[in-house]
């Protein structure tokens, strides 16, 4: 199985470097009808009469890897199957790499705060995966609505599940996974507004015995700003530190409402979320900082879970990876199991490091040990 993957990869990279496009979709169709564990093959035809031909009204979401529409889907038993169809927007090498790649990361994880993967179809060139329908959207979507405000119990609820997936993607998997793009728009909720973390895009499998991913991207670090760590645009490094740190942009995010690539007006000055989160802090009016529509409807939030969680988004947005807590005790301090973090009034300055330690591996080799990690672990089973 190894060696066809391999041998897989080569081809691509060949017809690539080629211009030859020719029998790609036999090579790529033939490896994922062999991988292990793989999900059910949907028809395109079936795909593209559930999403209306694709139509725009069925749009749930684009990023940079496709768009997302809402499908349905009528079964042989006549019940009707409500599905995320994401449709990759790439139908060159570069798109099949970005579709194995999240295929073969995501068709083995199995967790309730993760969106399942249903399926696939690689058919004519054209690239799509099958999720589950998430009906209550994305989290981002409901705190940037001007109709509605998420209870405090739900957003305690949401944190509880993402924290609990990014221990199952760091601990509990049998490879160690690093998502590498976290933030509100990537976590989506089920009708009872459990929440799920999605977009397996960037996520990758680290080998046994490394603790980081490296990437050198042509057009800068991967992810969203705001949500990225500072060491990786030094070191191009994703690594579940940083992950820790995307989540702990989540959890500011979550309390206050407010995004975190957005500045804040404070007096004269502008603040990034996270430094205006510290100031209060420090001022001893963190309290101010949850989102002052939970505020206004009564004070309908619990004031010592809010605090709590308010110093873990800092603690876990420390500049220094190492000082971040890991997803064990995230877990333990949002359950009230474990004391809050000690956070200092002052954000620590973060010192850039040596240069020497800097290893980035390029596209080609990166992708080749994704695809090697995925047969050899699935080869465990």
């Amino acid at each position: 199985m190894l060696l066809g993957l391999v041998l897989v990869l080569l081809c691509l990279k060949m017809r690539k470097k080629r211009g030859v496009k020719d029998e790609e979709s036999n090579i790529v169709l033939g490896t994922l009808k062999r991988l292990p564990g793989m999900p059910r093959e949907f028809k395109f035809k079936d795909l593209k009469k559930g999403t209306n031909n694709f139509d725009e009204s069925m749009i749930l979401g684009k990023g940079g890897f496709g768009v997302v529409y809402r499908g349905v889907l009528n079964e042989d038993n006549n019940n009707d199957n409500e599905v995320a169809v994401k449709k990759f927007s790439r139908d060159n090498l570069d798109g099949k790499e970005d579709f194995l790649a999240e295929l073969t990361i995501i068709h083995r994880l199995r967790h309730k705060h993760l969106v399942r993967l249903e399926g696939w179809c690689y058919e004519k060139g054209k690239l799509l995966l099958v999720y589950d329908y998430m009906p209550n959207g994305s989290v981002e979507k409901h705190l940037n609505s001007n109709q509605t405000t998420l209870s405090w119990q739900h957003r305690h609820k949401i944190l509880k599940g993402v924290a609990s997936a990014l221990h199952y993607l760091h601990n509990e998997y049998d490879q160690k996974v690093v998502h590498r793009d976290l933030k509100a728009s990537n976590i989506l909720l089920d009708s009872n507004f459990n929440a799920r973390l999605g977009d397996f895009g960037l996520a990758r499998a680290l080998e046994n015995e490394k603790n980081s991913y490296a990437e050198l991207e042509l057009c800068g670090v991967p992810g969203t700003m705001g949500y990225v760590a500072p060491e990786c645009f030094h070191t191009g490094k994703a690594s579940p530190e940083s992950d820790v740190f995307g989540f702990g942009a989540v959890v500011l995010e979550v309390v206050t409402g407010r995004s975190p690539g957005v500045k804040i007006q404070h007096e004269k000055d502008q603040f990034t979320l996270v430094d205006w989160v510290w100031m209060l802090h420090r001022e001893g009016r963190i309290e101010e900082a949850v989102d002052e529509r939970l505020r206004r409807v009564g004070g309908e939030y619990d004031v010592g879970e809010a605090n709590r969680l308010l110093l873990l988004g800092l603690a876990c947005s420390q500049p220094e990876a190492s000082f971040r807590p890991q997803t064990q005790a995230i877990c333990q301090i949002i359950a009230e199991t474990m004391p809050p973090p000690h956070v200092p009034p002052f954000k620590p300055v973060f010192t850039w490091p040596s240069m020497s330690t800097v290893a980035f591996s390029s596209n080609e080799s990166s992708f080749s040990h994704i695809l090697s990690n995925s047969v050899s672990s699935s080869a465990q089973i």
